[in-house]
């Protein structure tokens, strides 16, 4: 008797794959780095050392330095770019290091934002002279989370993308109607913002913070948010990071709030538990340059997560991936992968 042929299942009892990768969207950006001998007054003139082209921008940086650290789970992407050279070279670089770009989108309108980042080589301080370009367009419907099966979505910055940092009539953010519908279609929702002055700063991140499973900001961006001065005569207060890291889990924050800053970071989880993690104790001397740091220590952190590290290890990545980040001027080129970023903080220990 001939076997009978299994029936074949119908679309609705097949289940969908477990979700896997992060997608990370908003602002990609050029970077143009300059290592300069000293930052001059206004009228006054310093040497220009050397310079570099590099990825700039939240989603381009975390991606990029996940790339670096050897994530085994895919990278993809999701933005505005100009229709010119400098997408090019964004859209190459991405190809080098396994990024999906499918969801990268070009317009005529704009050129590719780019920044110009000075970076005083004593001392690795930066400061940007940034052209906002094609991501000063970039709308909630250019985000279409239908097809994904990224585990983590991850925006940036909030304050750097004008139209999704407007409010509608409703009293609403773009951003936080990404957020909203990312959430919806089954994403686990990350952001980050940008460090500016904005007379709605607080009120524009505040929009987003129901939609979002974790948050991470710098102590100056926590404290215009909280209100809360974390930083009193140069010193970080750990303690009151600590209570802002509370506030901003009270002010709506799904399930992480996380501070960084150059001393270490704090979090707080959504059952009020407090995370407290020292920078690694990297010599002076090994410093080239601060741009992308806080960007690789949130690539250290969501990688950590992905794979359902406890929060305490995620923190020791982070840290340990800014540091590598430390070492070299450009913005990811420093950055290692996990092991030897982690080997950081074993070789230099931390400050705490």
């Amino acid at each position: 008797m001939a076997a009978k042929k299994k029936k074949a299942p119908k679309p609705e009892e097949i289940e969908p794959p477990e979700r896997n990768g992060i997608l990370a969207g908003g602002n990609f950006i050029v970077d143009h780095v300059k290592v300069v001998d000293h930052y001059p007054e206004q009228e006054m003139l310093a040497s220009i050392l050397s310079e570099s082209m590099s990825n700039g921008g939240g989603p381009y940086n975390v991606l990029k330095d996940l790339s670096l650290m050897g994530a085994k789970f895919p990278l993809s992407a999701v933005g505005l770019l100009g229709d010119d050279e400098a997408a090019r070279w964004i859209l190459d670089d991405c190809s080098r290091h396994e990024i999906d770009t499918s969801r990268l989108r070009l317009t005529s309108q704009s050129p590719t934002s780019y920044t110009d980042a000075f970076t005083v080589r004593g001392t690795g301080r930066r400061t940007f002279f940034h052209q906002r370009g094609a991501n000063a367009l970039l709308r909630h419907e250019d985000f279409d989370f239908s097809k994904t099966r990224a585990k983590i979505f991850h925006f940036g910055y909030f304050l750097l993308l004008d139209a999704l940092d407007r409010f509608d009539d409703s009293g609403r953010t773009g951003a936080s109607r990404v957020l909203e519908a990312a959430g919806e279609a089954g994403l686990i929702t990350s952001a980050d913002a940008v460090s500016t002055e904005n007379e709605r700063f607080s009120e524009v991140i505040k929009s987003s913070l129901p939609y979002l499973n974790y948050l991470f900001l710098n102590e100056i961006e926590t404290g215009r948010v909280t209100g809360l001065r974390l930083r009193q005569g140069g010193e970080i207060q750990w303690e009151v990071c600590e209570e802002a890291a509370r506030a901003l889990i009270a002010l709506s924050v799904k399930d992480l709030a996380v501070i960084h800053f150059p001393e270490g970071a704090v979090a707080c989880r959504s059952d009020g538990q407090i995370f407290r993690q020292h920078a690694t104790a990297l010599p002076e001397t090994a410093l080239r340059g601060a741009s992308g740091a806080g960007d690789a220590f949130a690539a250290g952190v969501l990688y950590g997560l992905h794979e359902n590290w406890d929060v305490d290890r995620s923190l020791k990545l982070g840290v340990c991936a800014a540091a590598a980040c430390l070492g070299h001027p450009s913005t990811s080129e420093g950055v290692f992968p996990v092991e030897e970023c982690m080997a950081i903080g074993e070789e230099y220990g931390y400050r705490g």
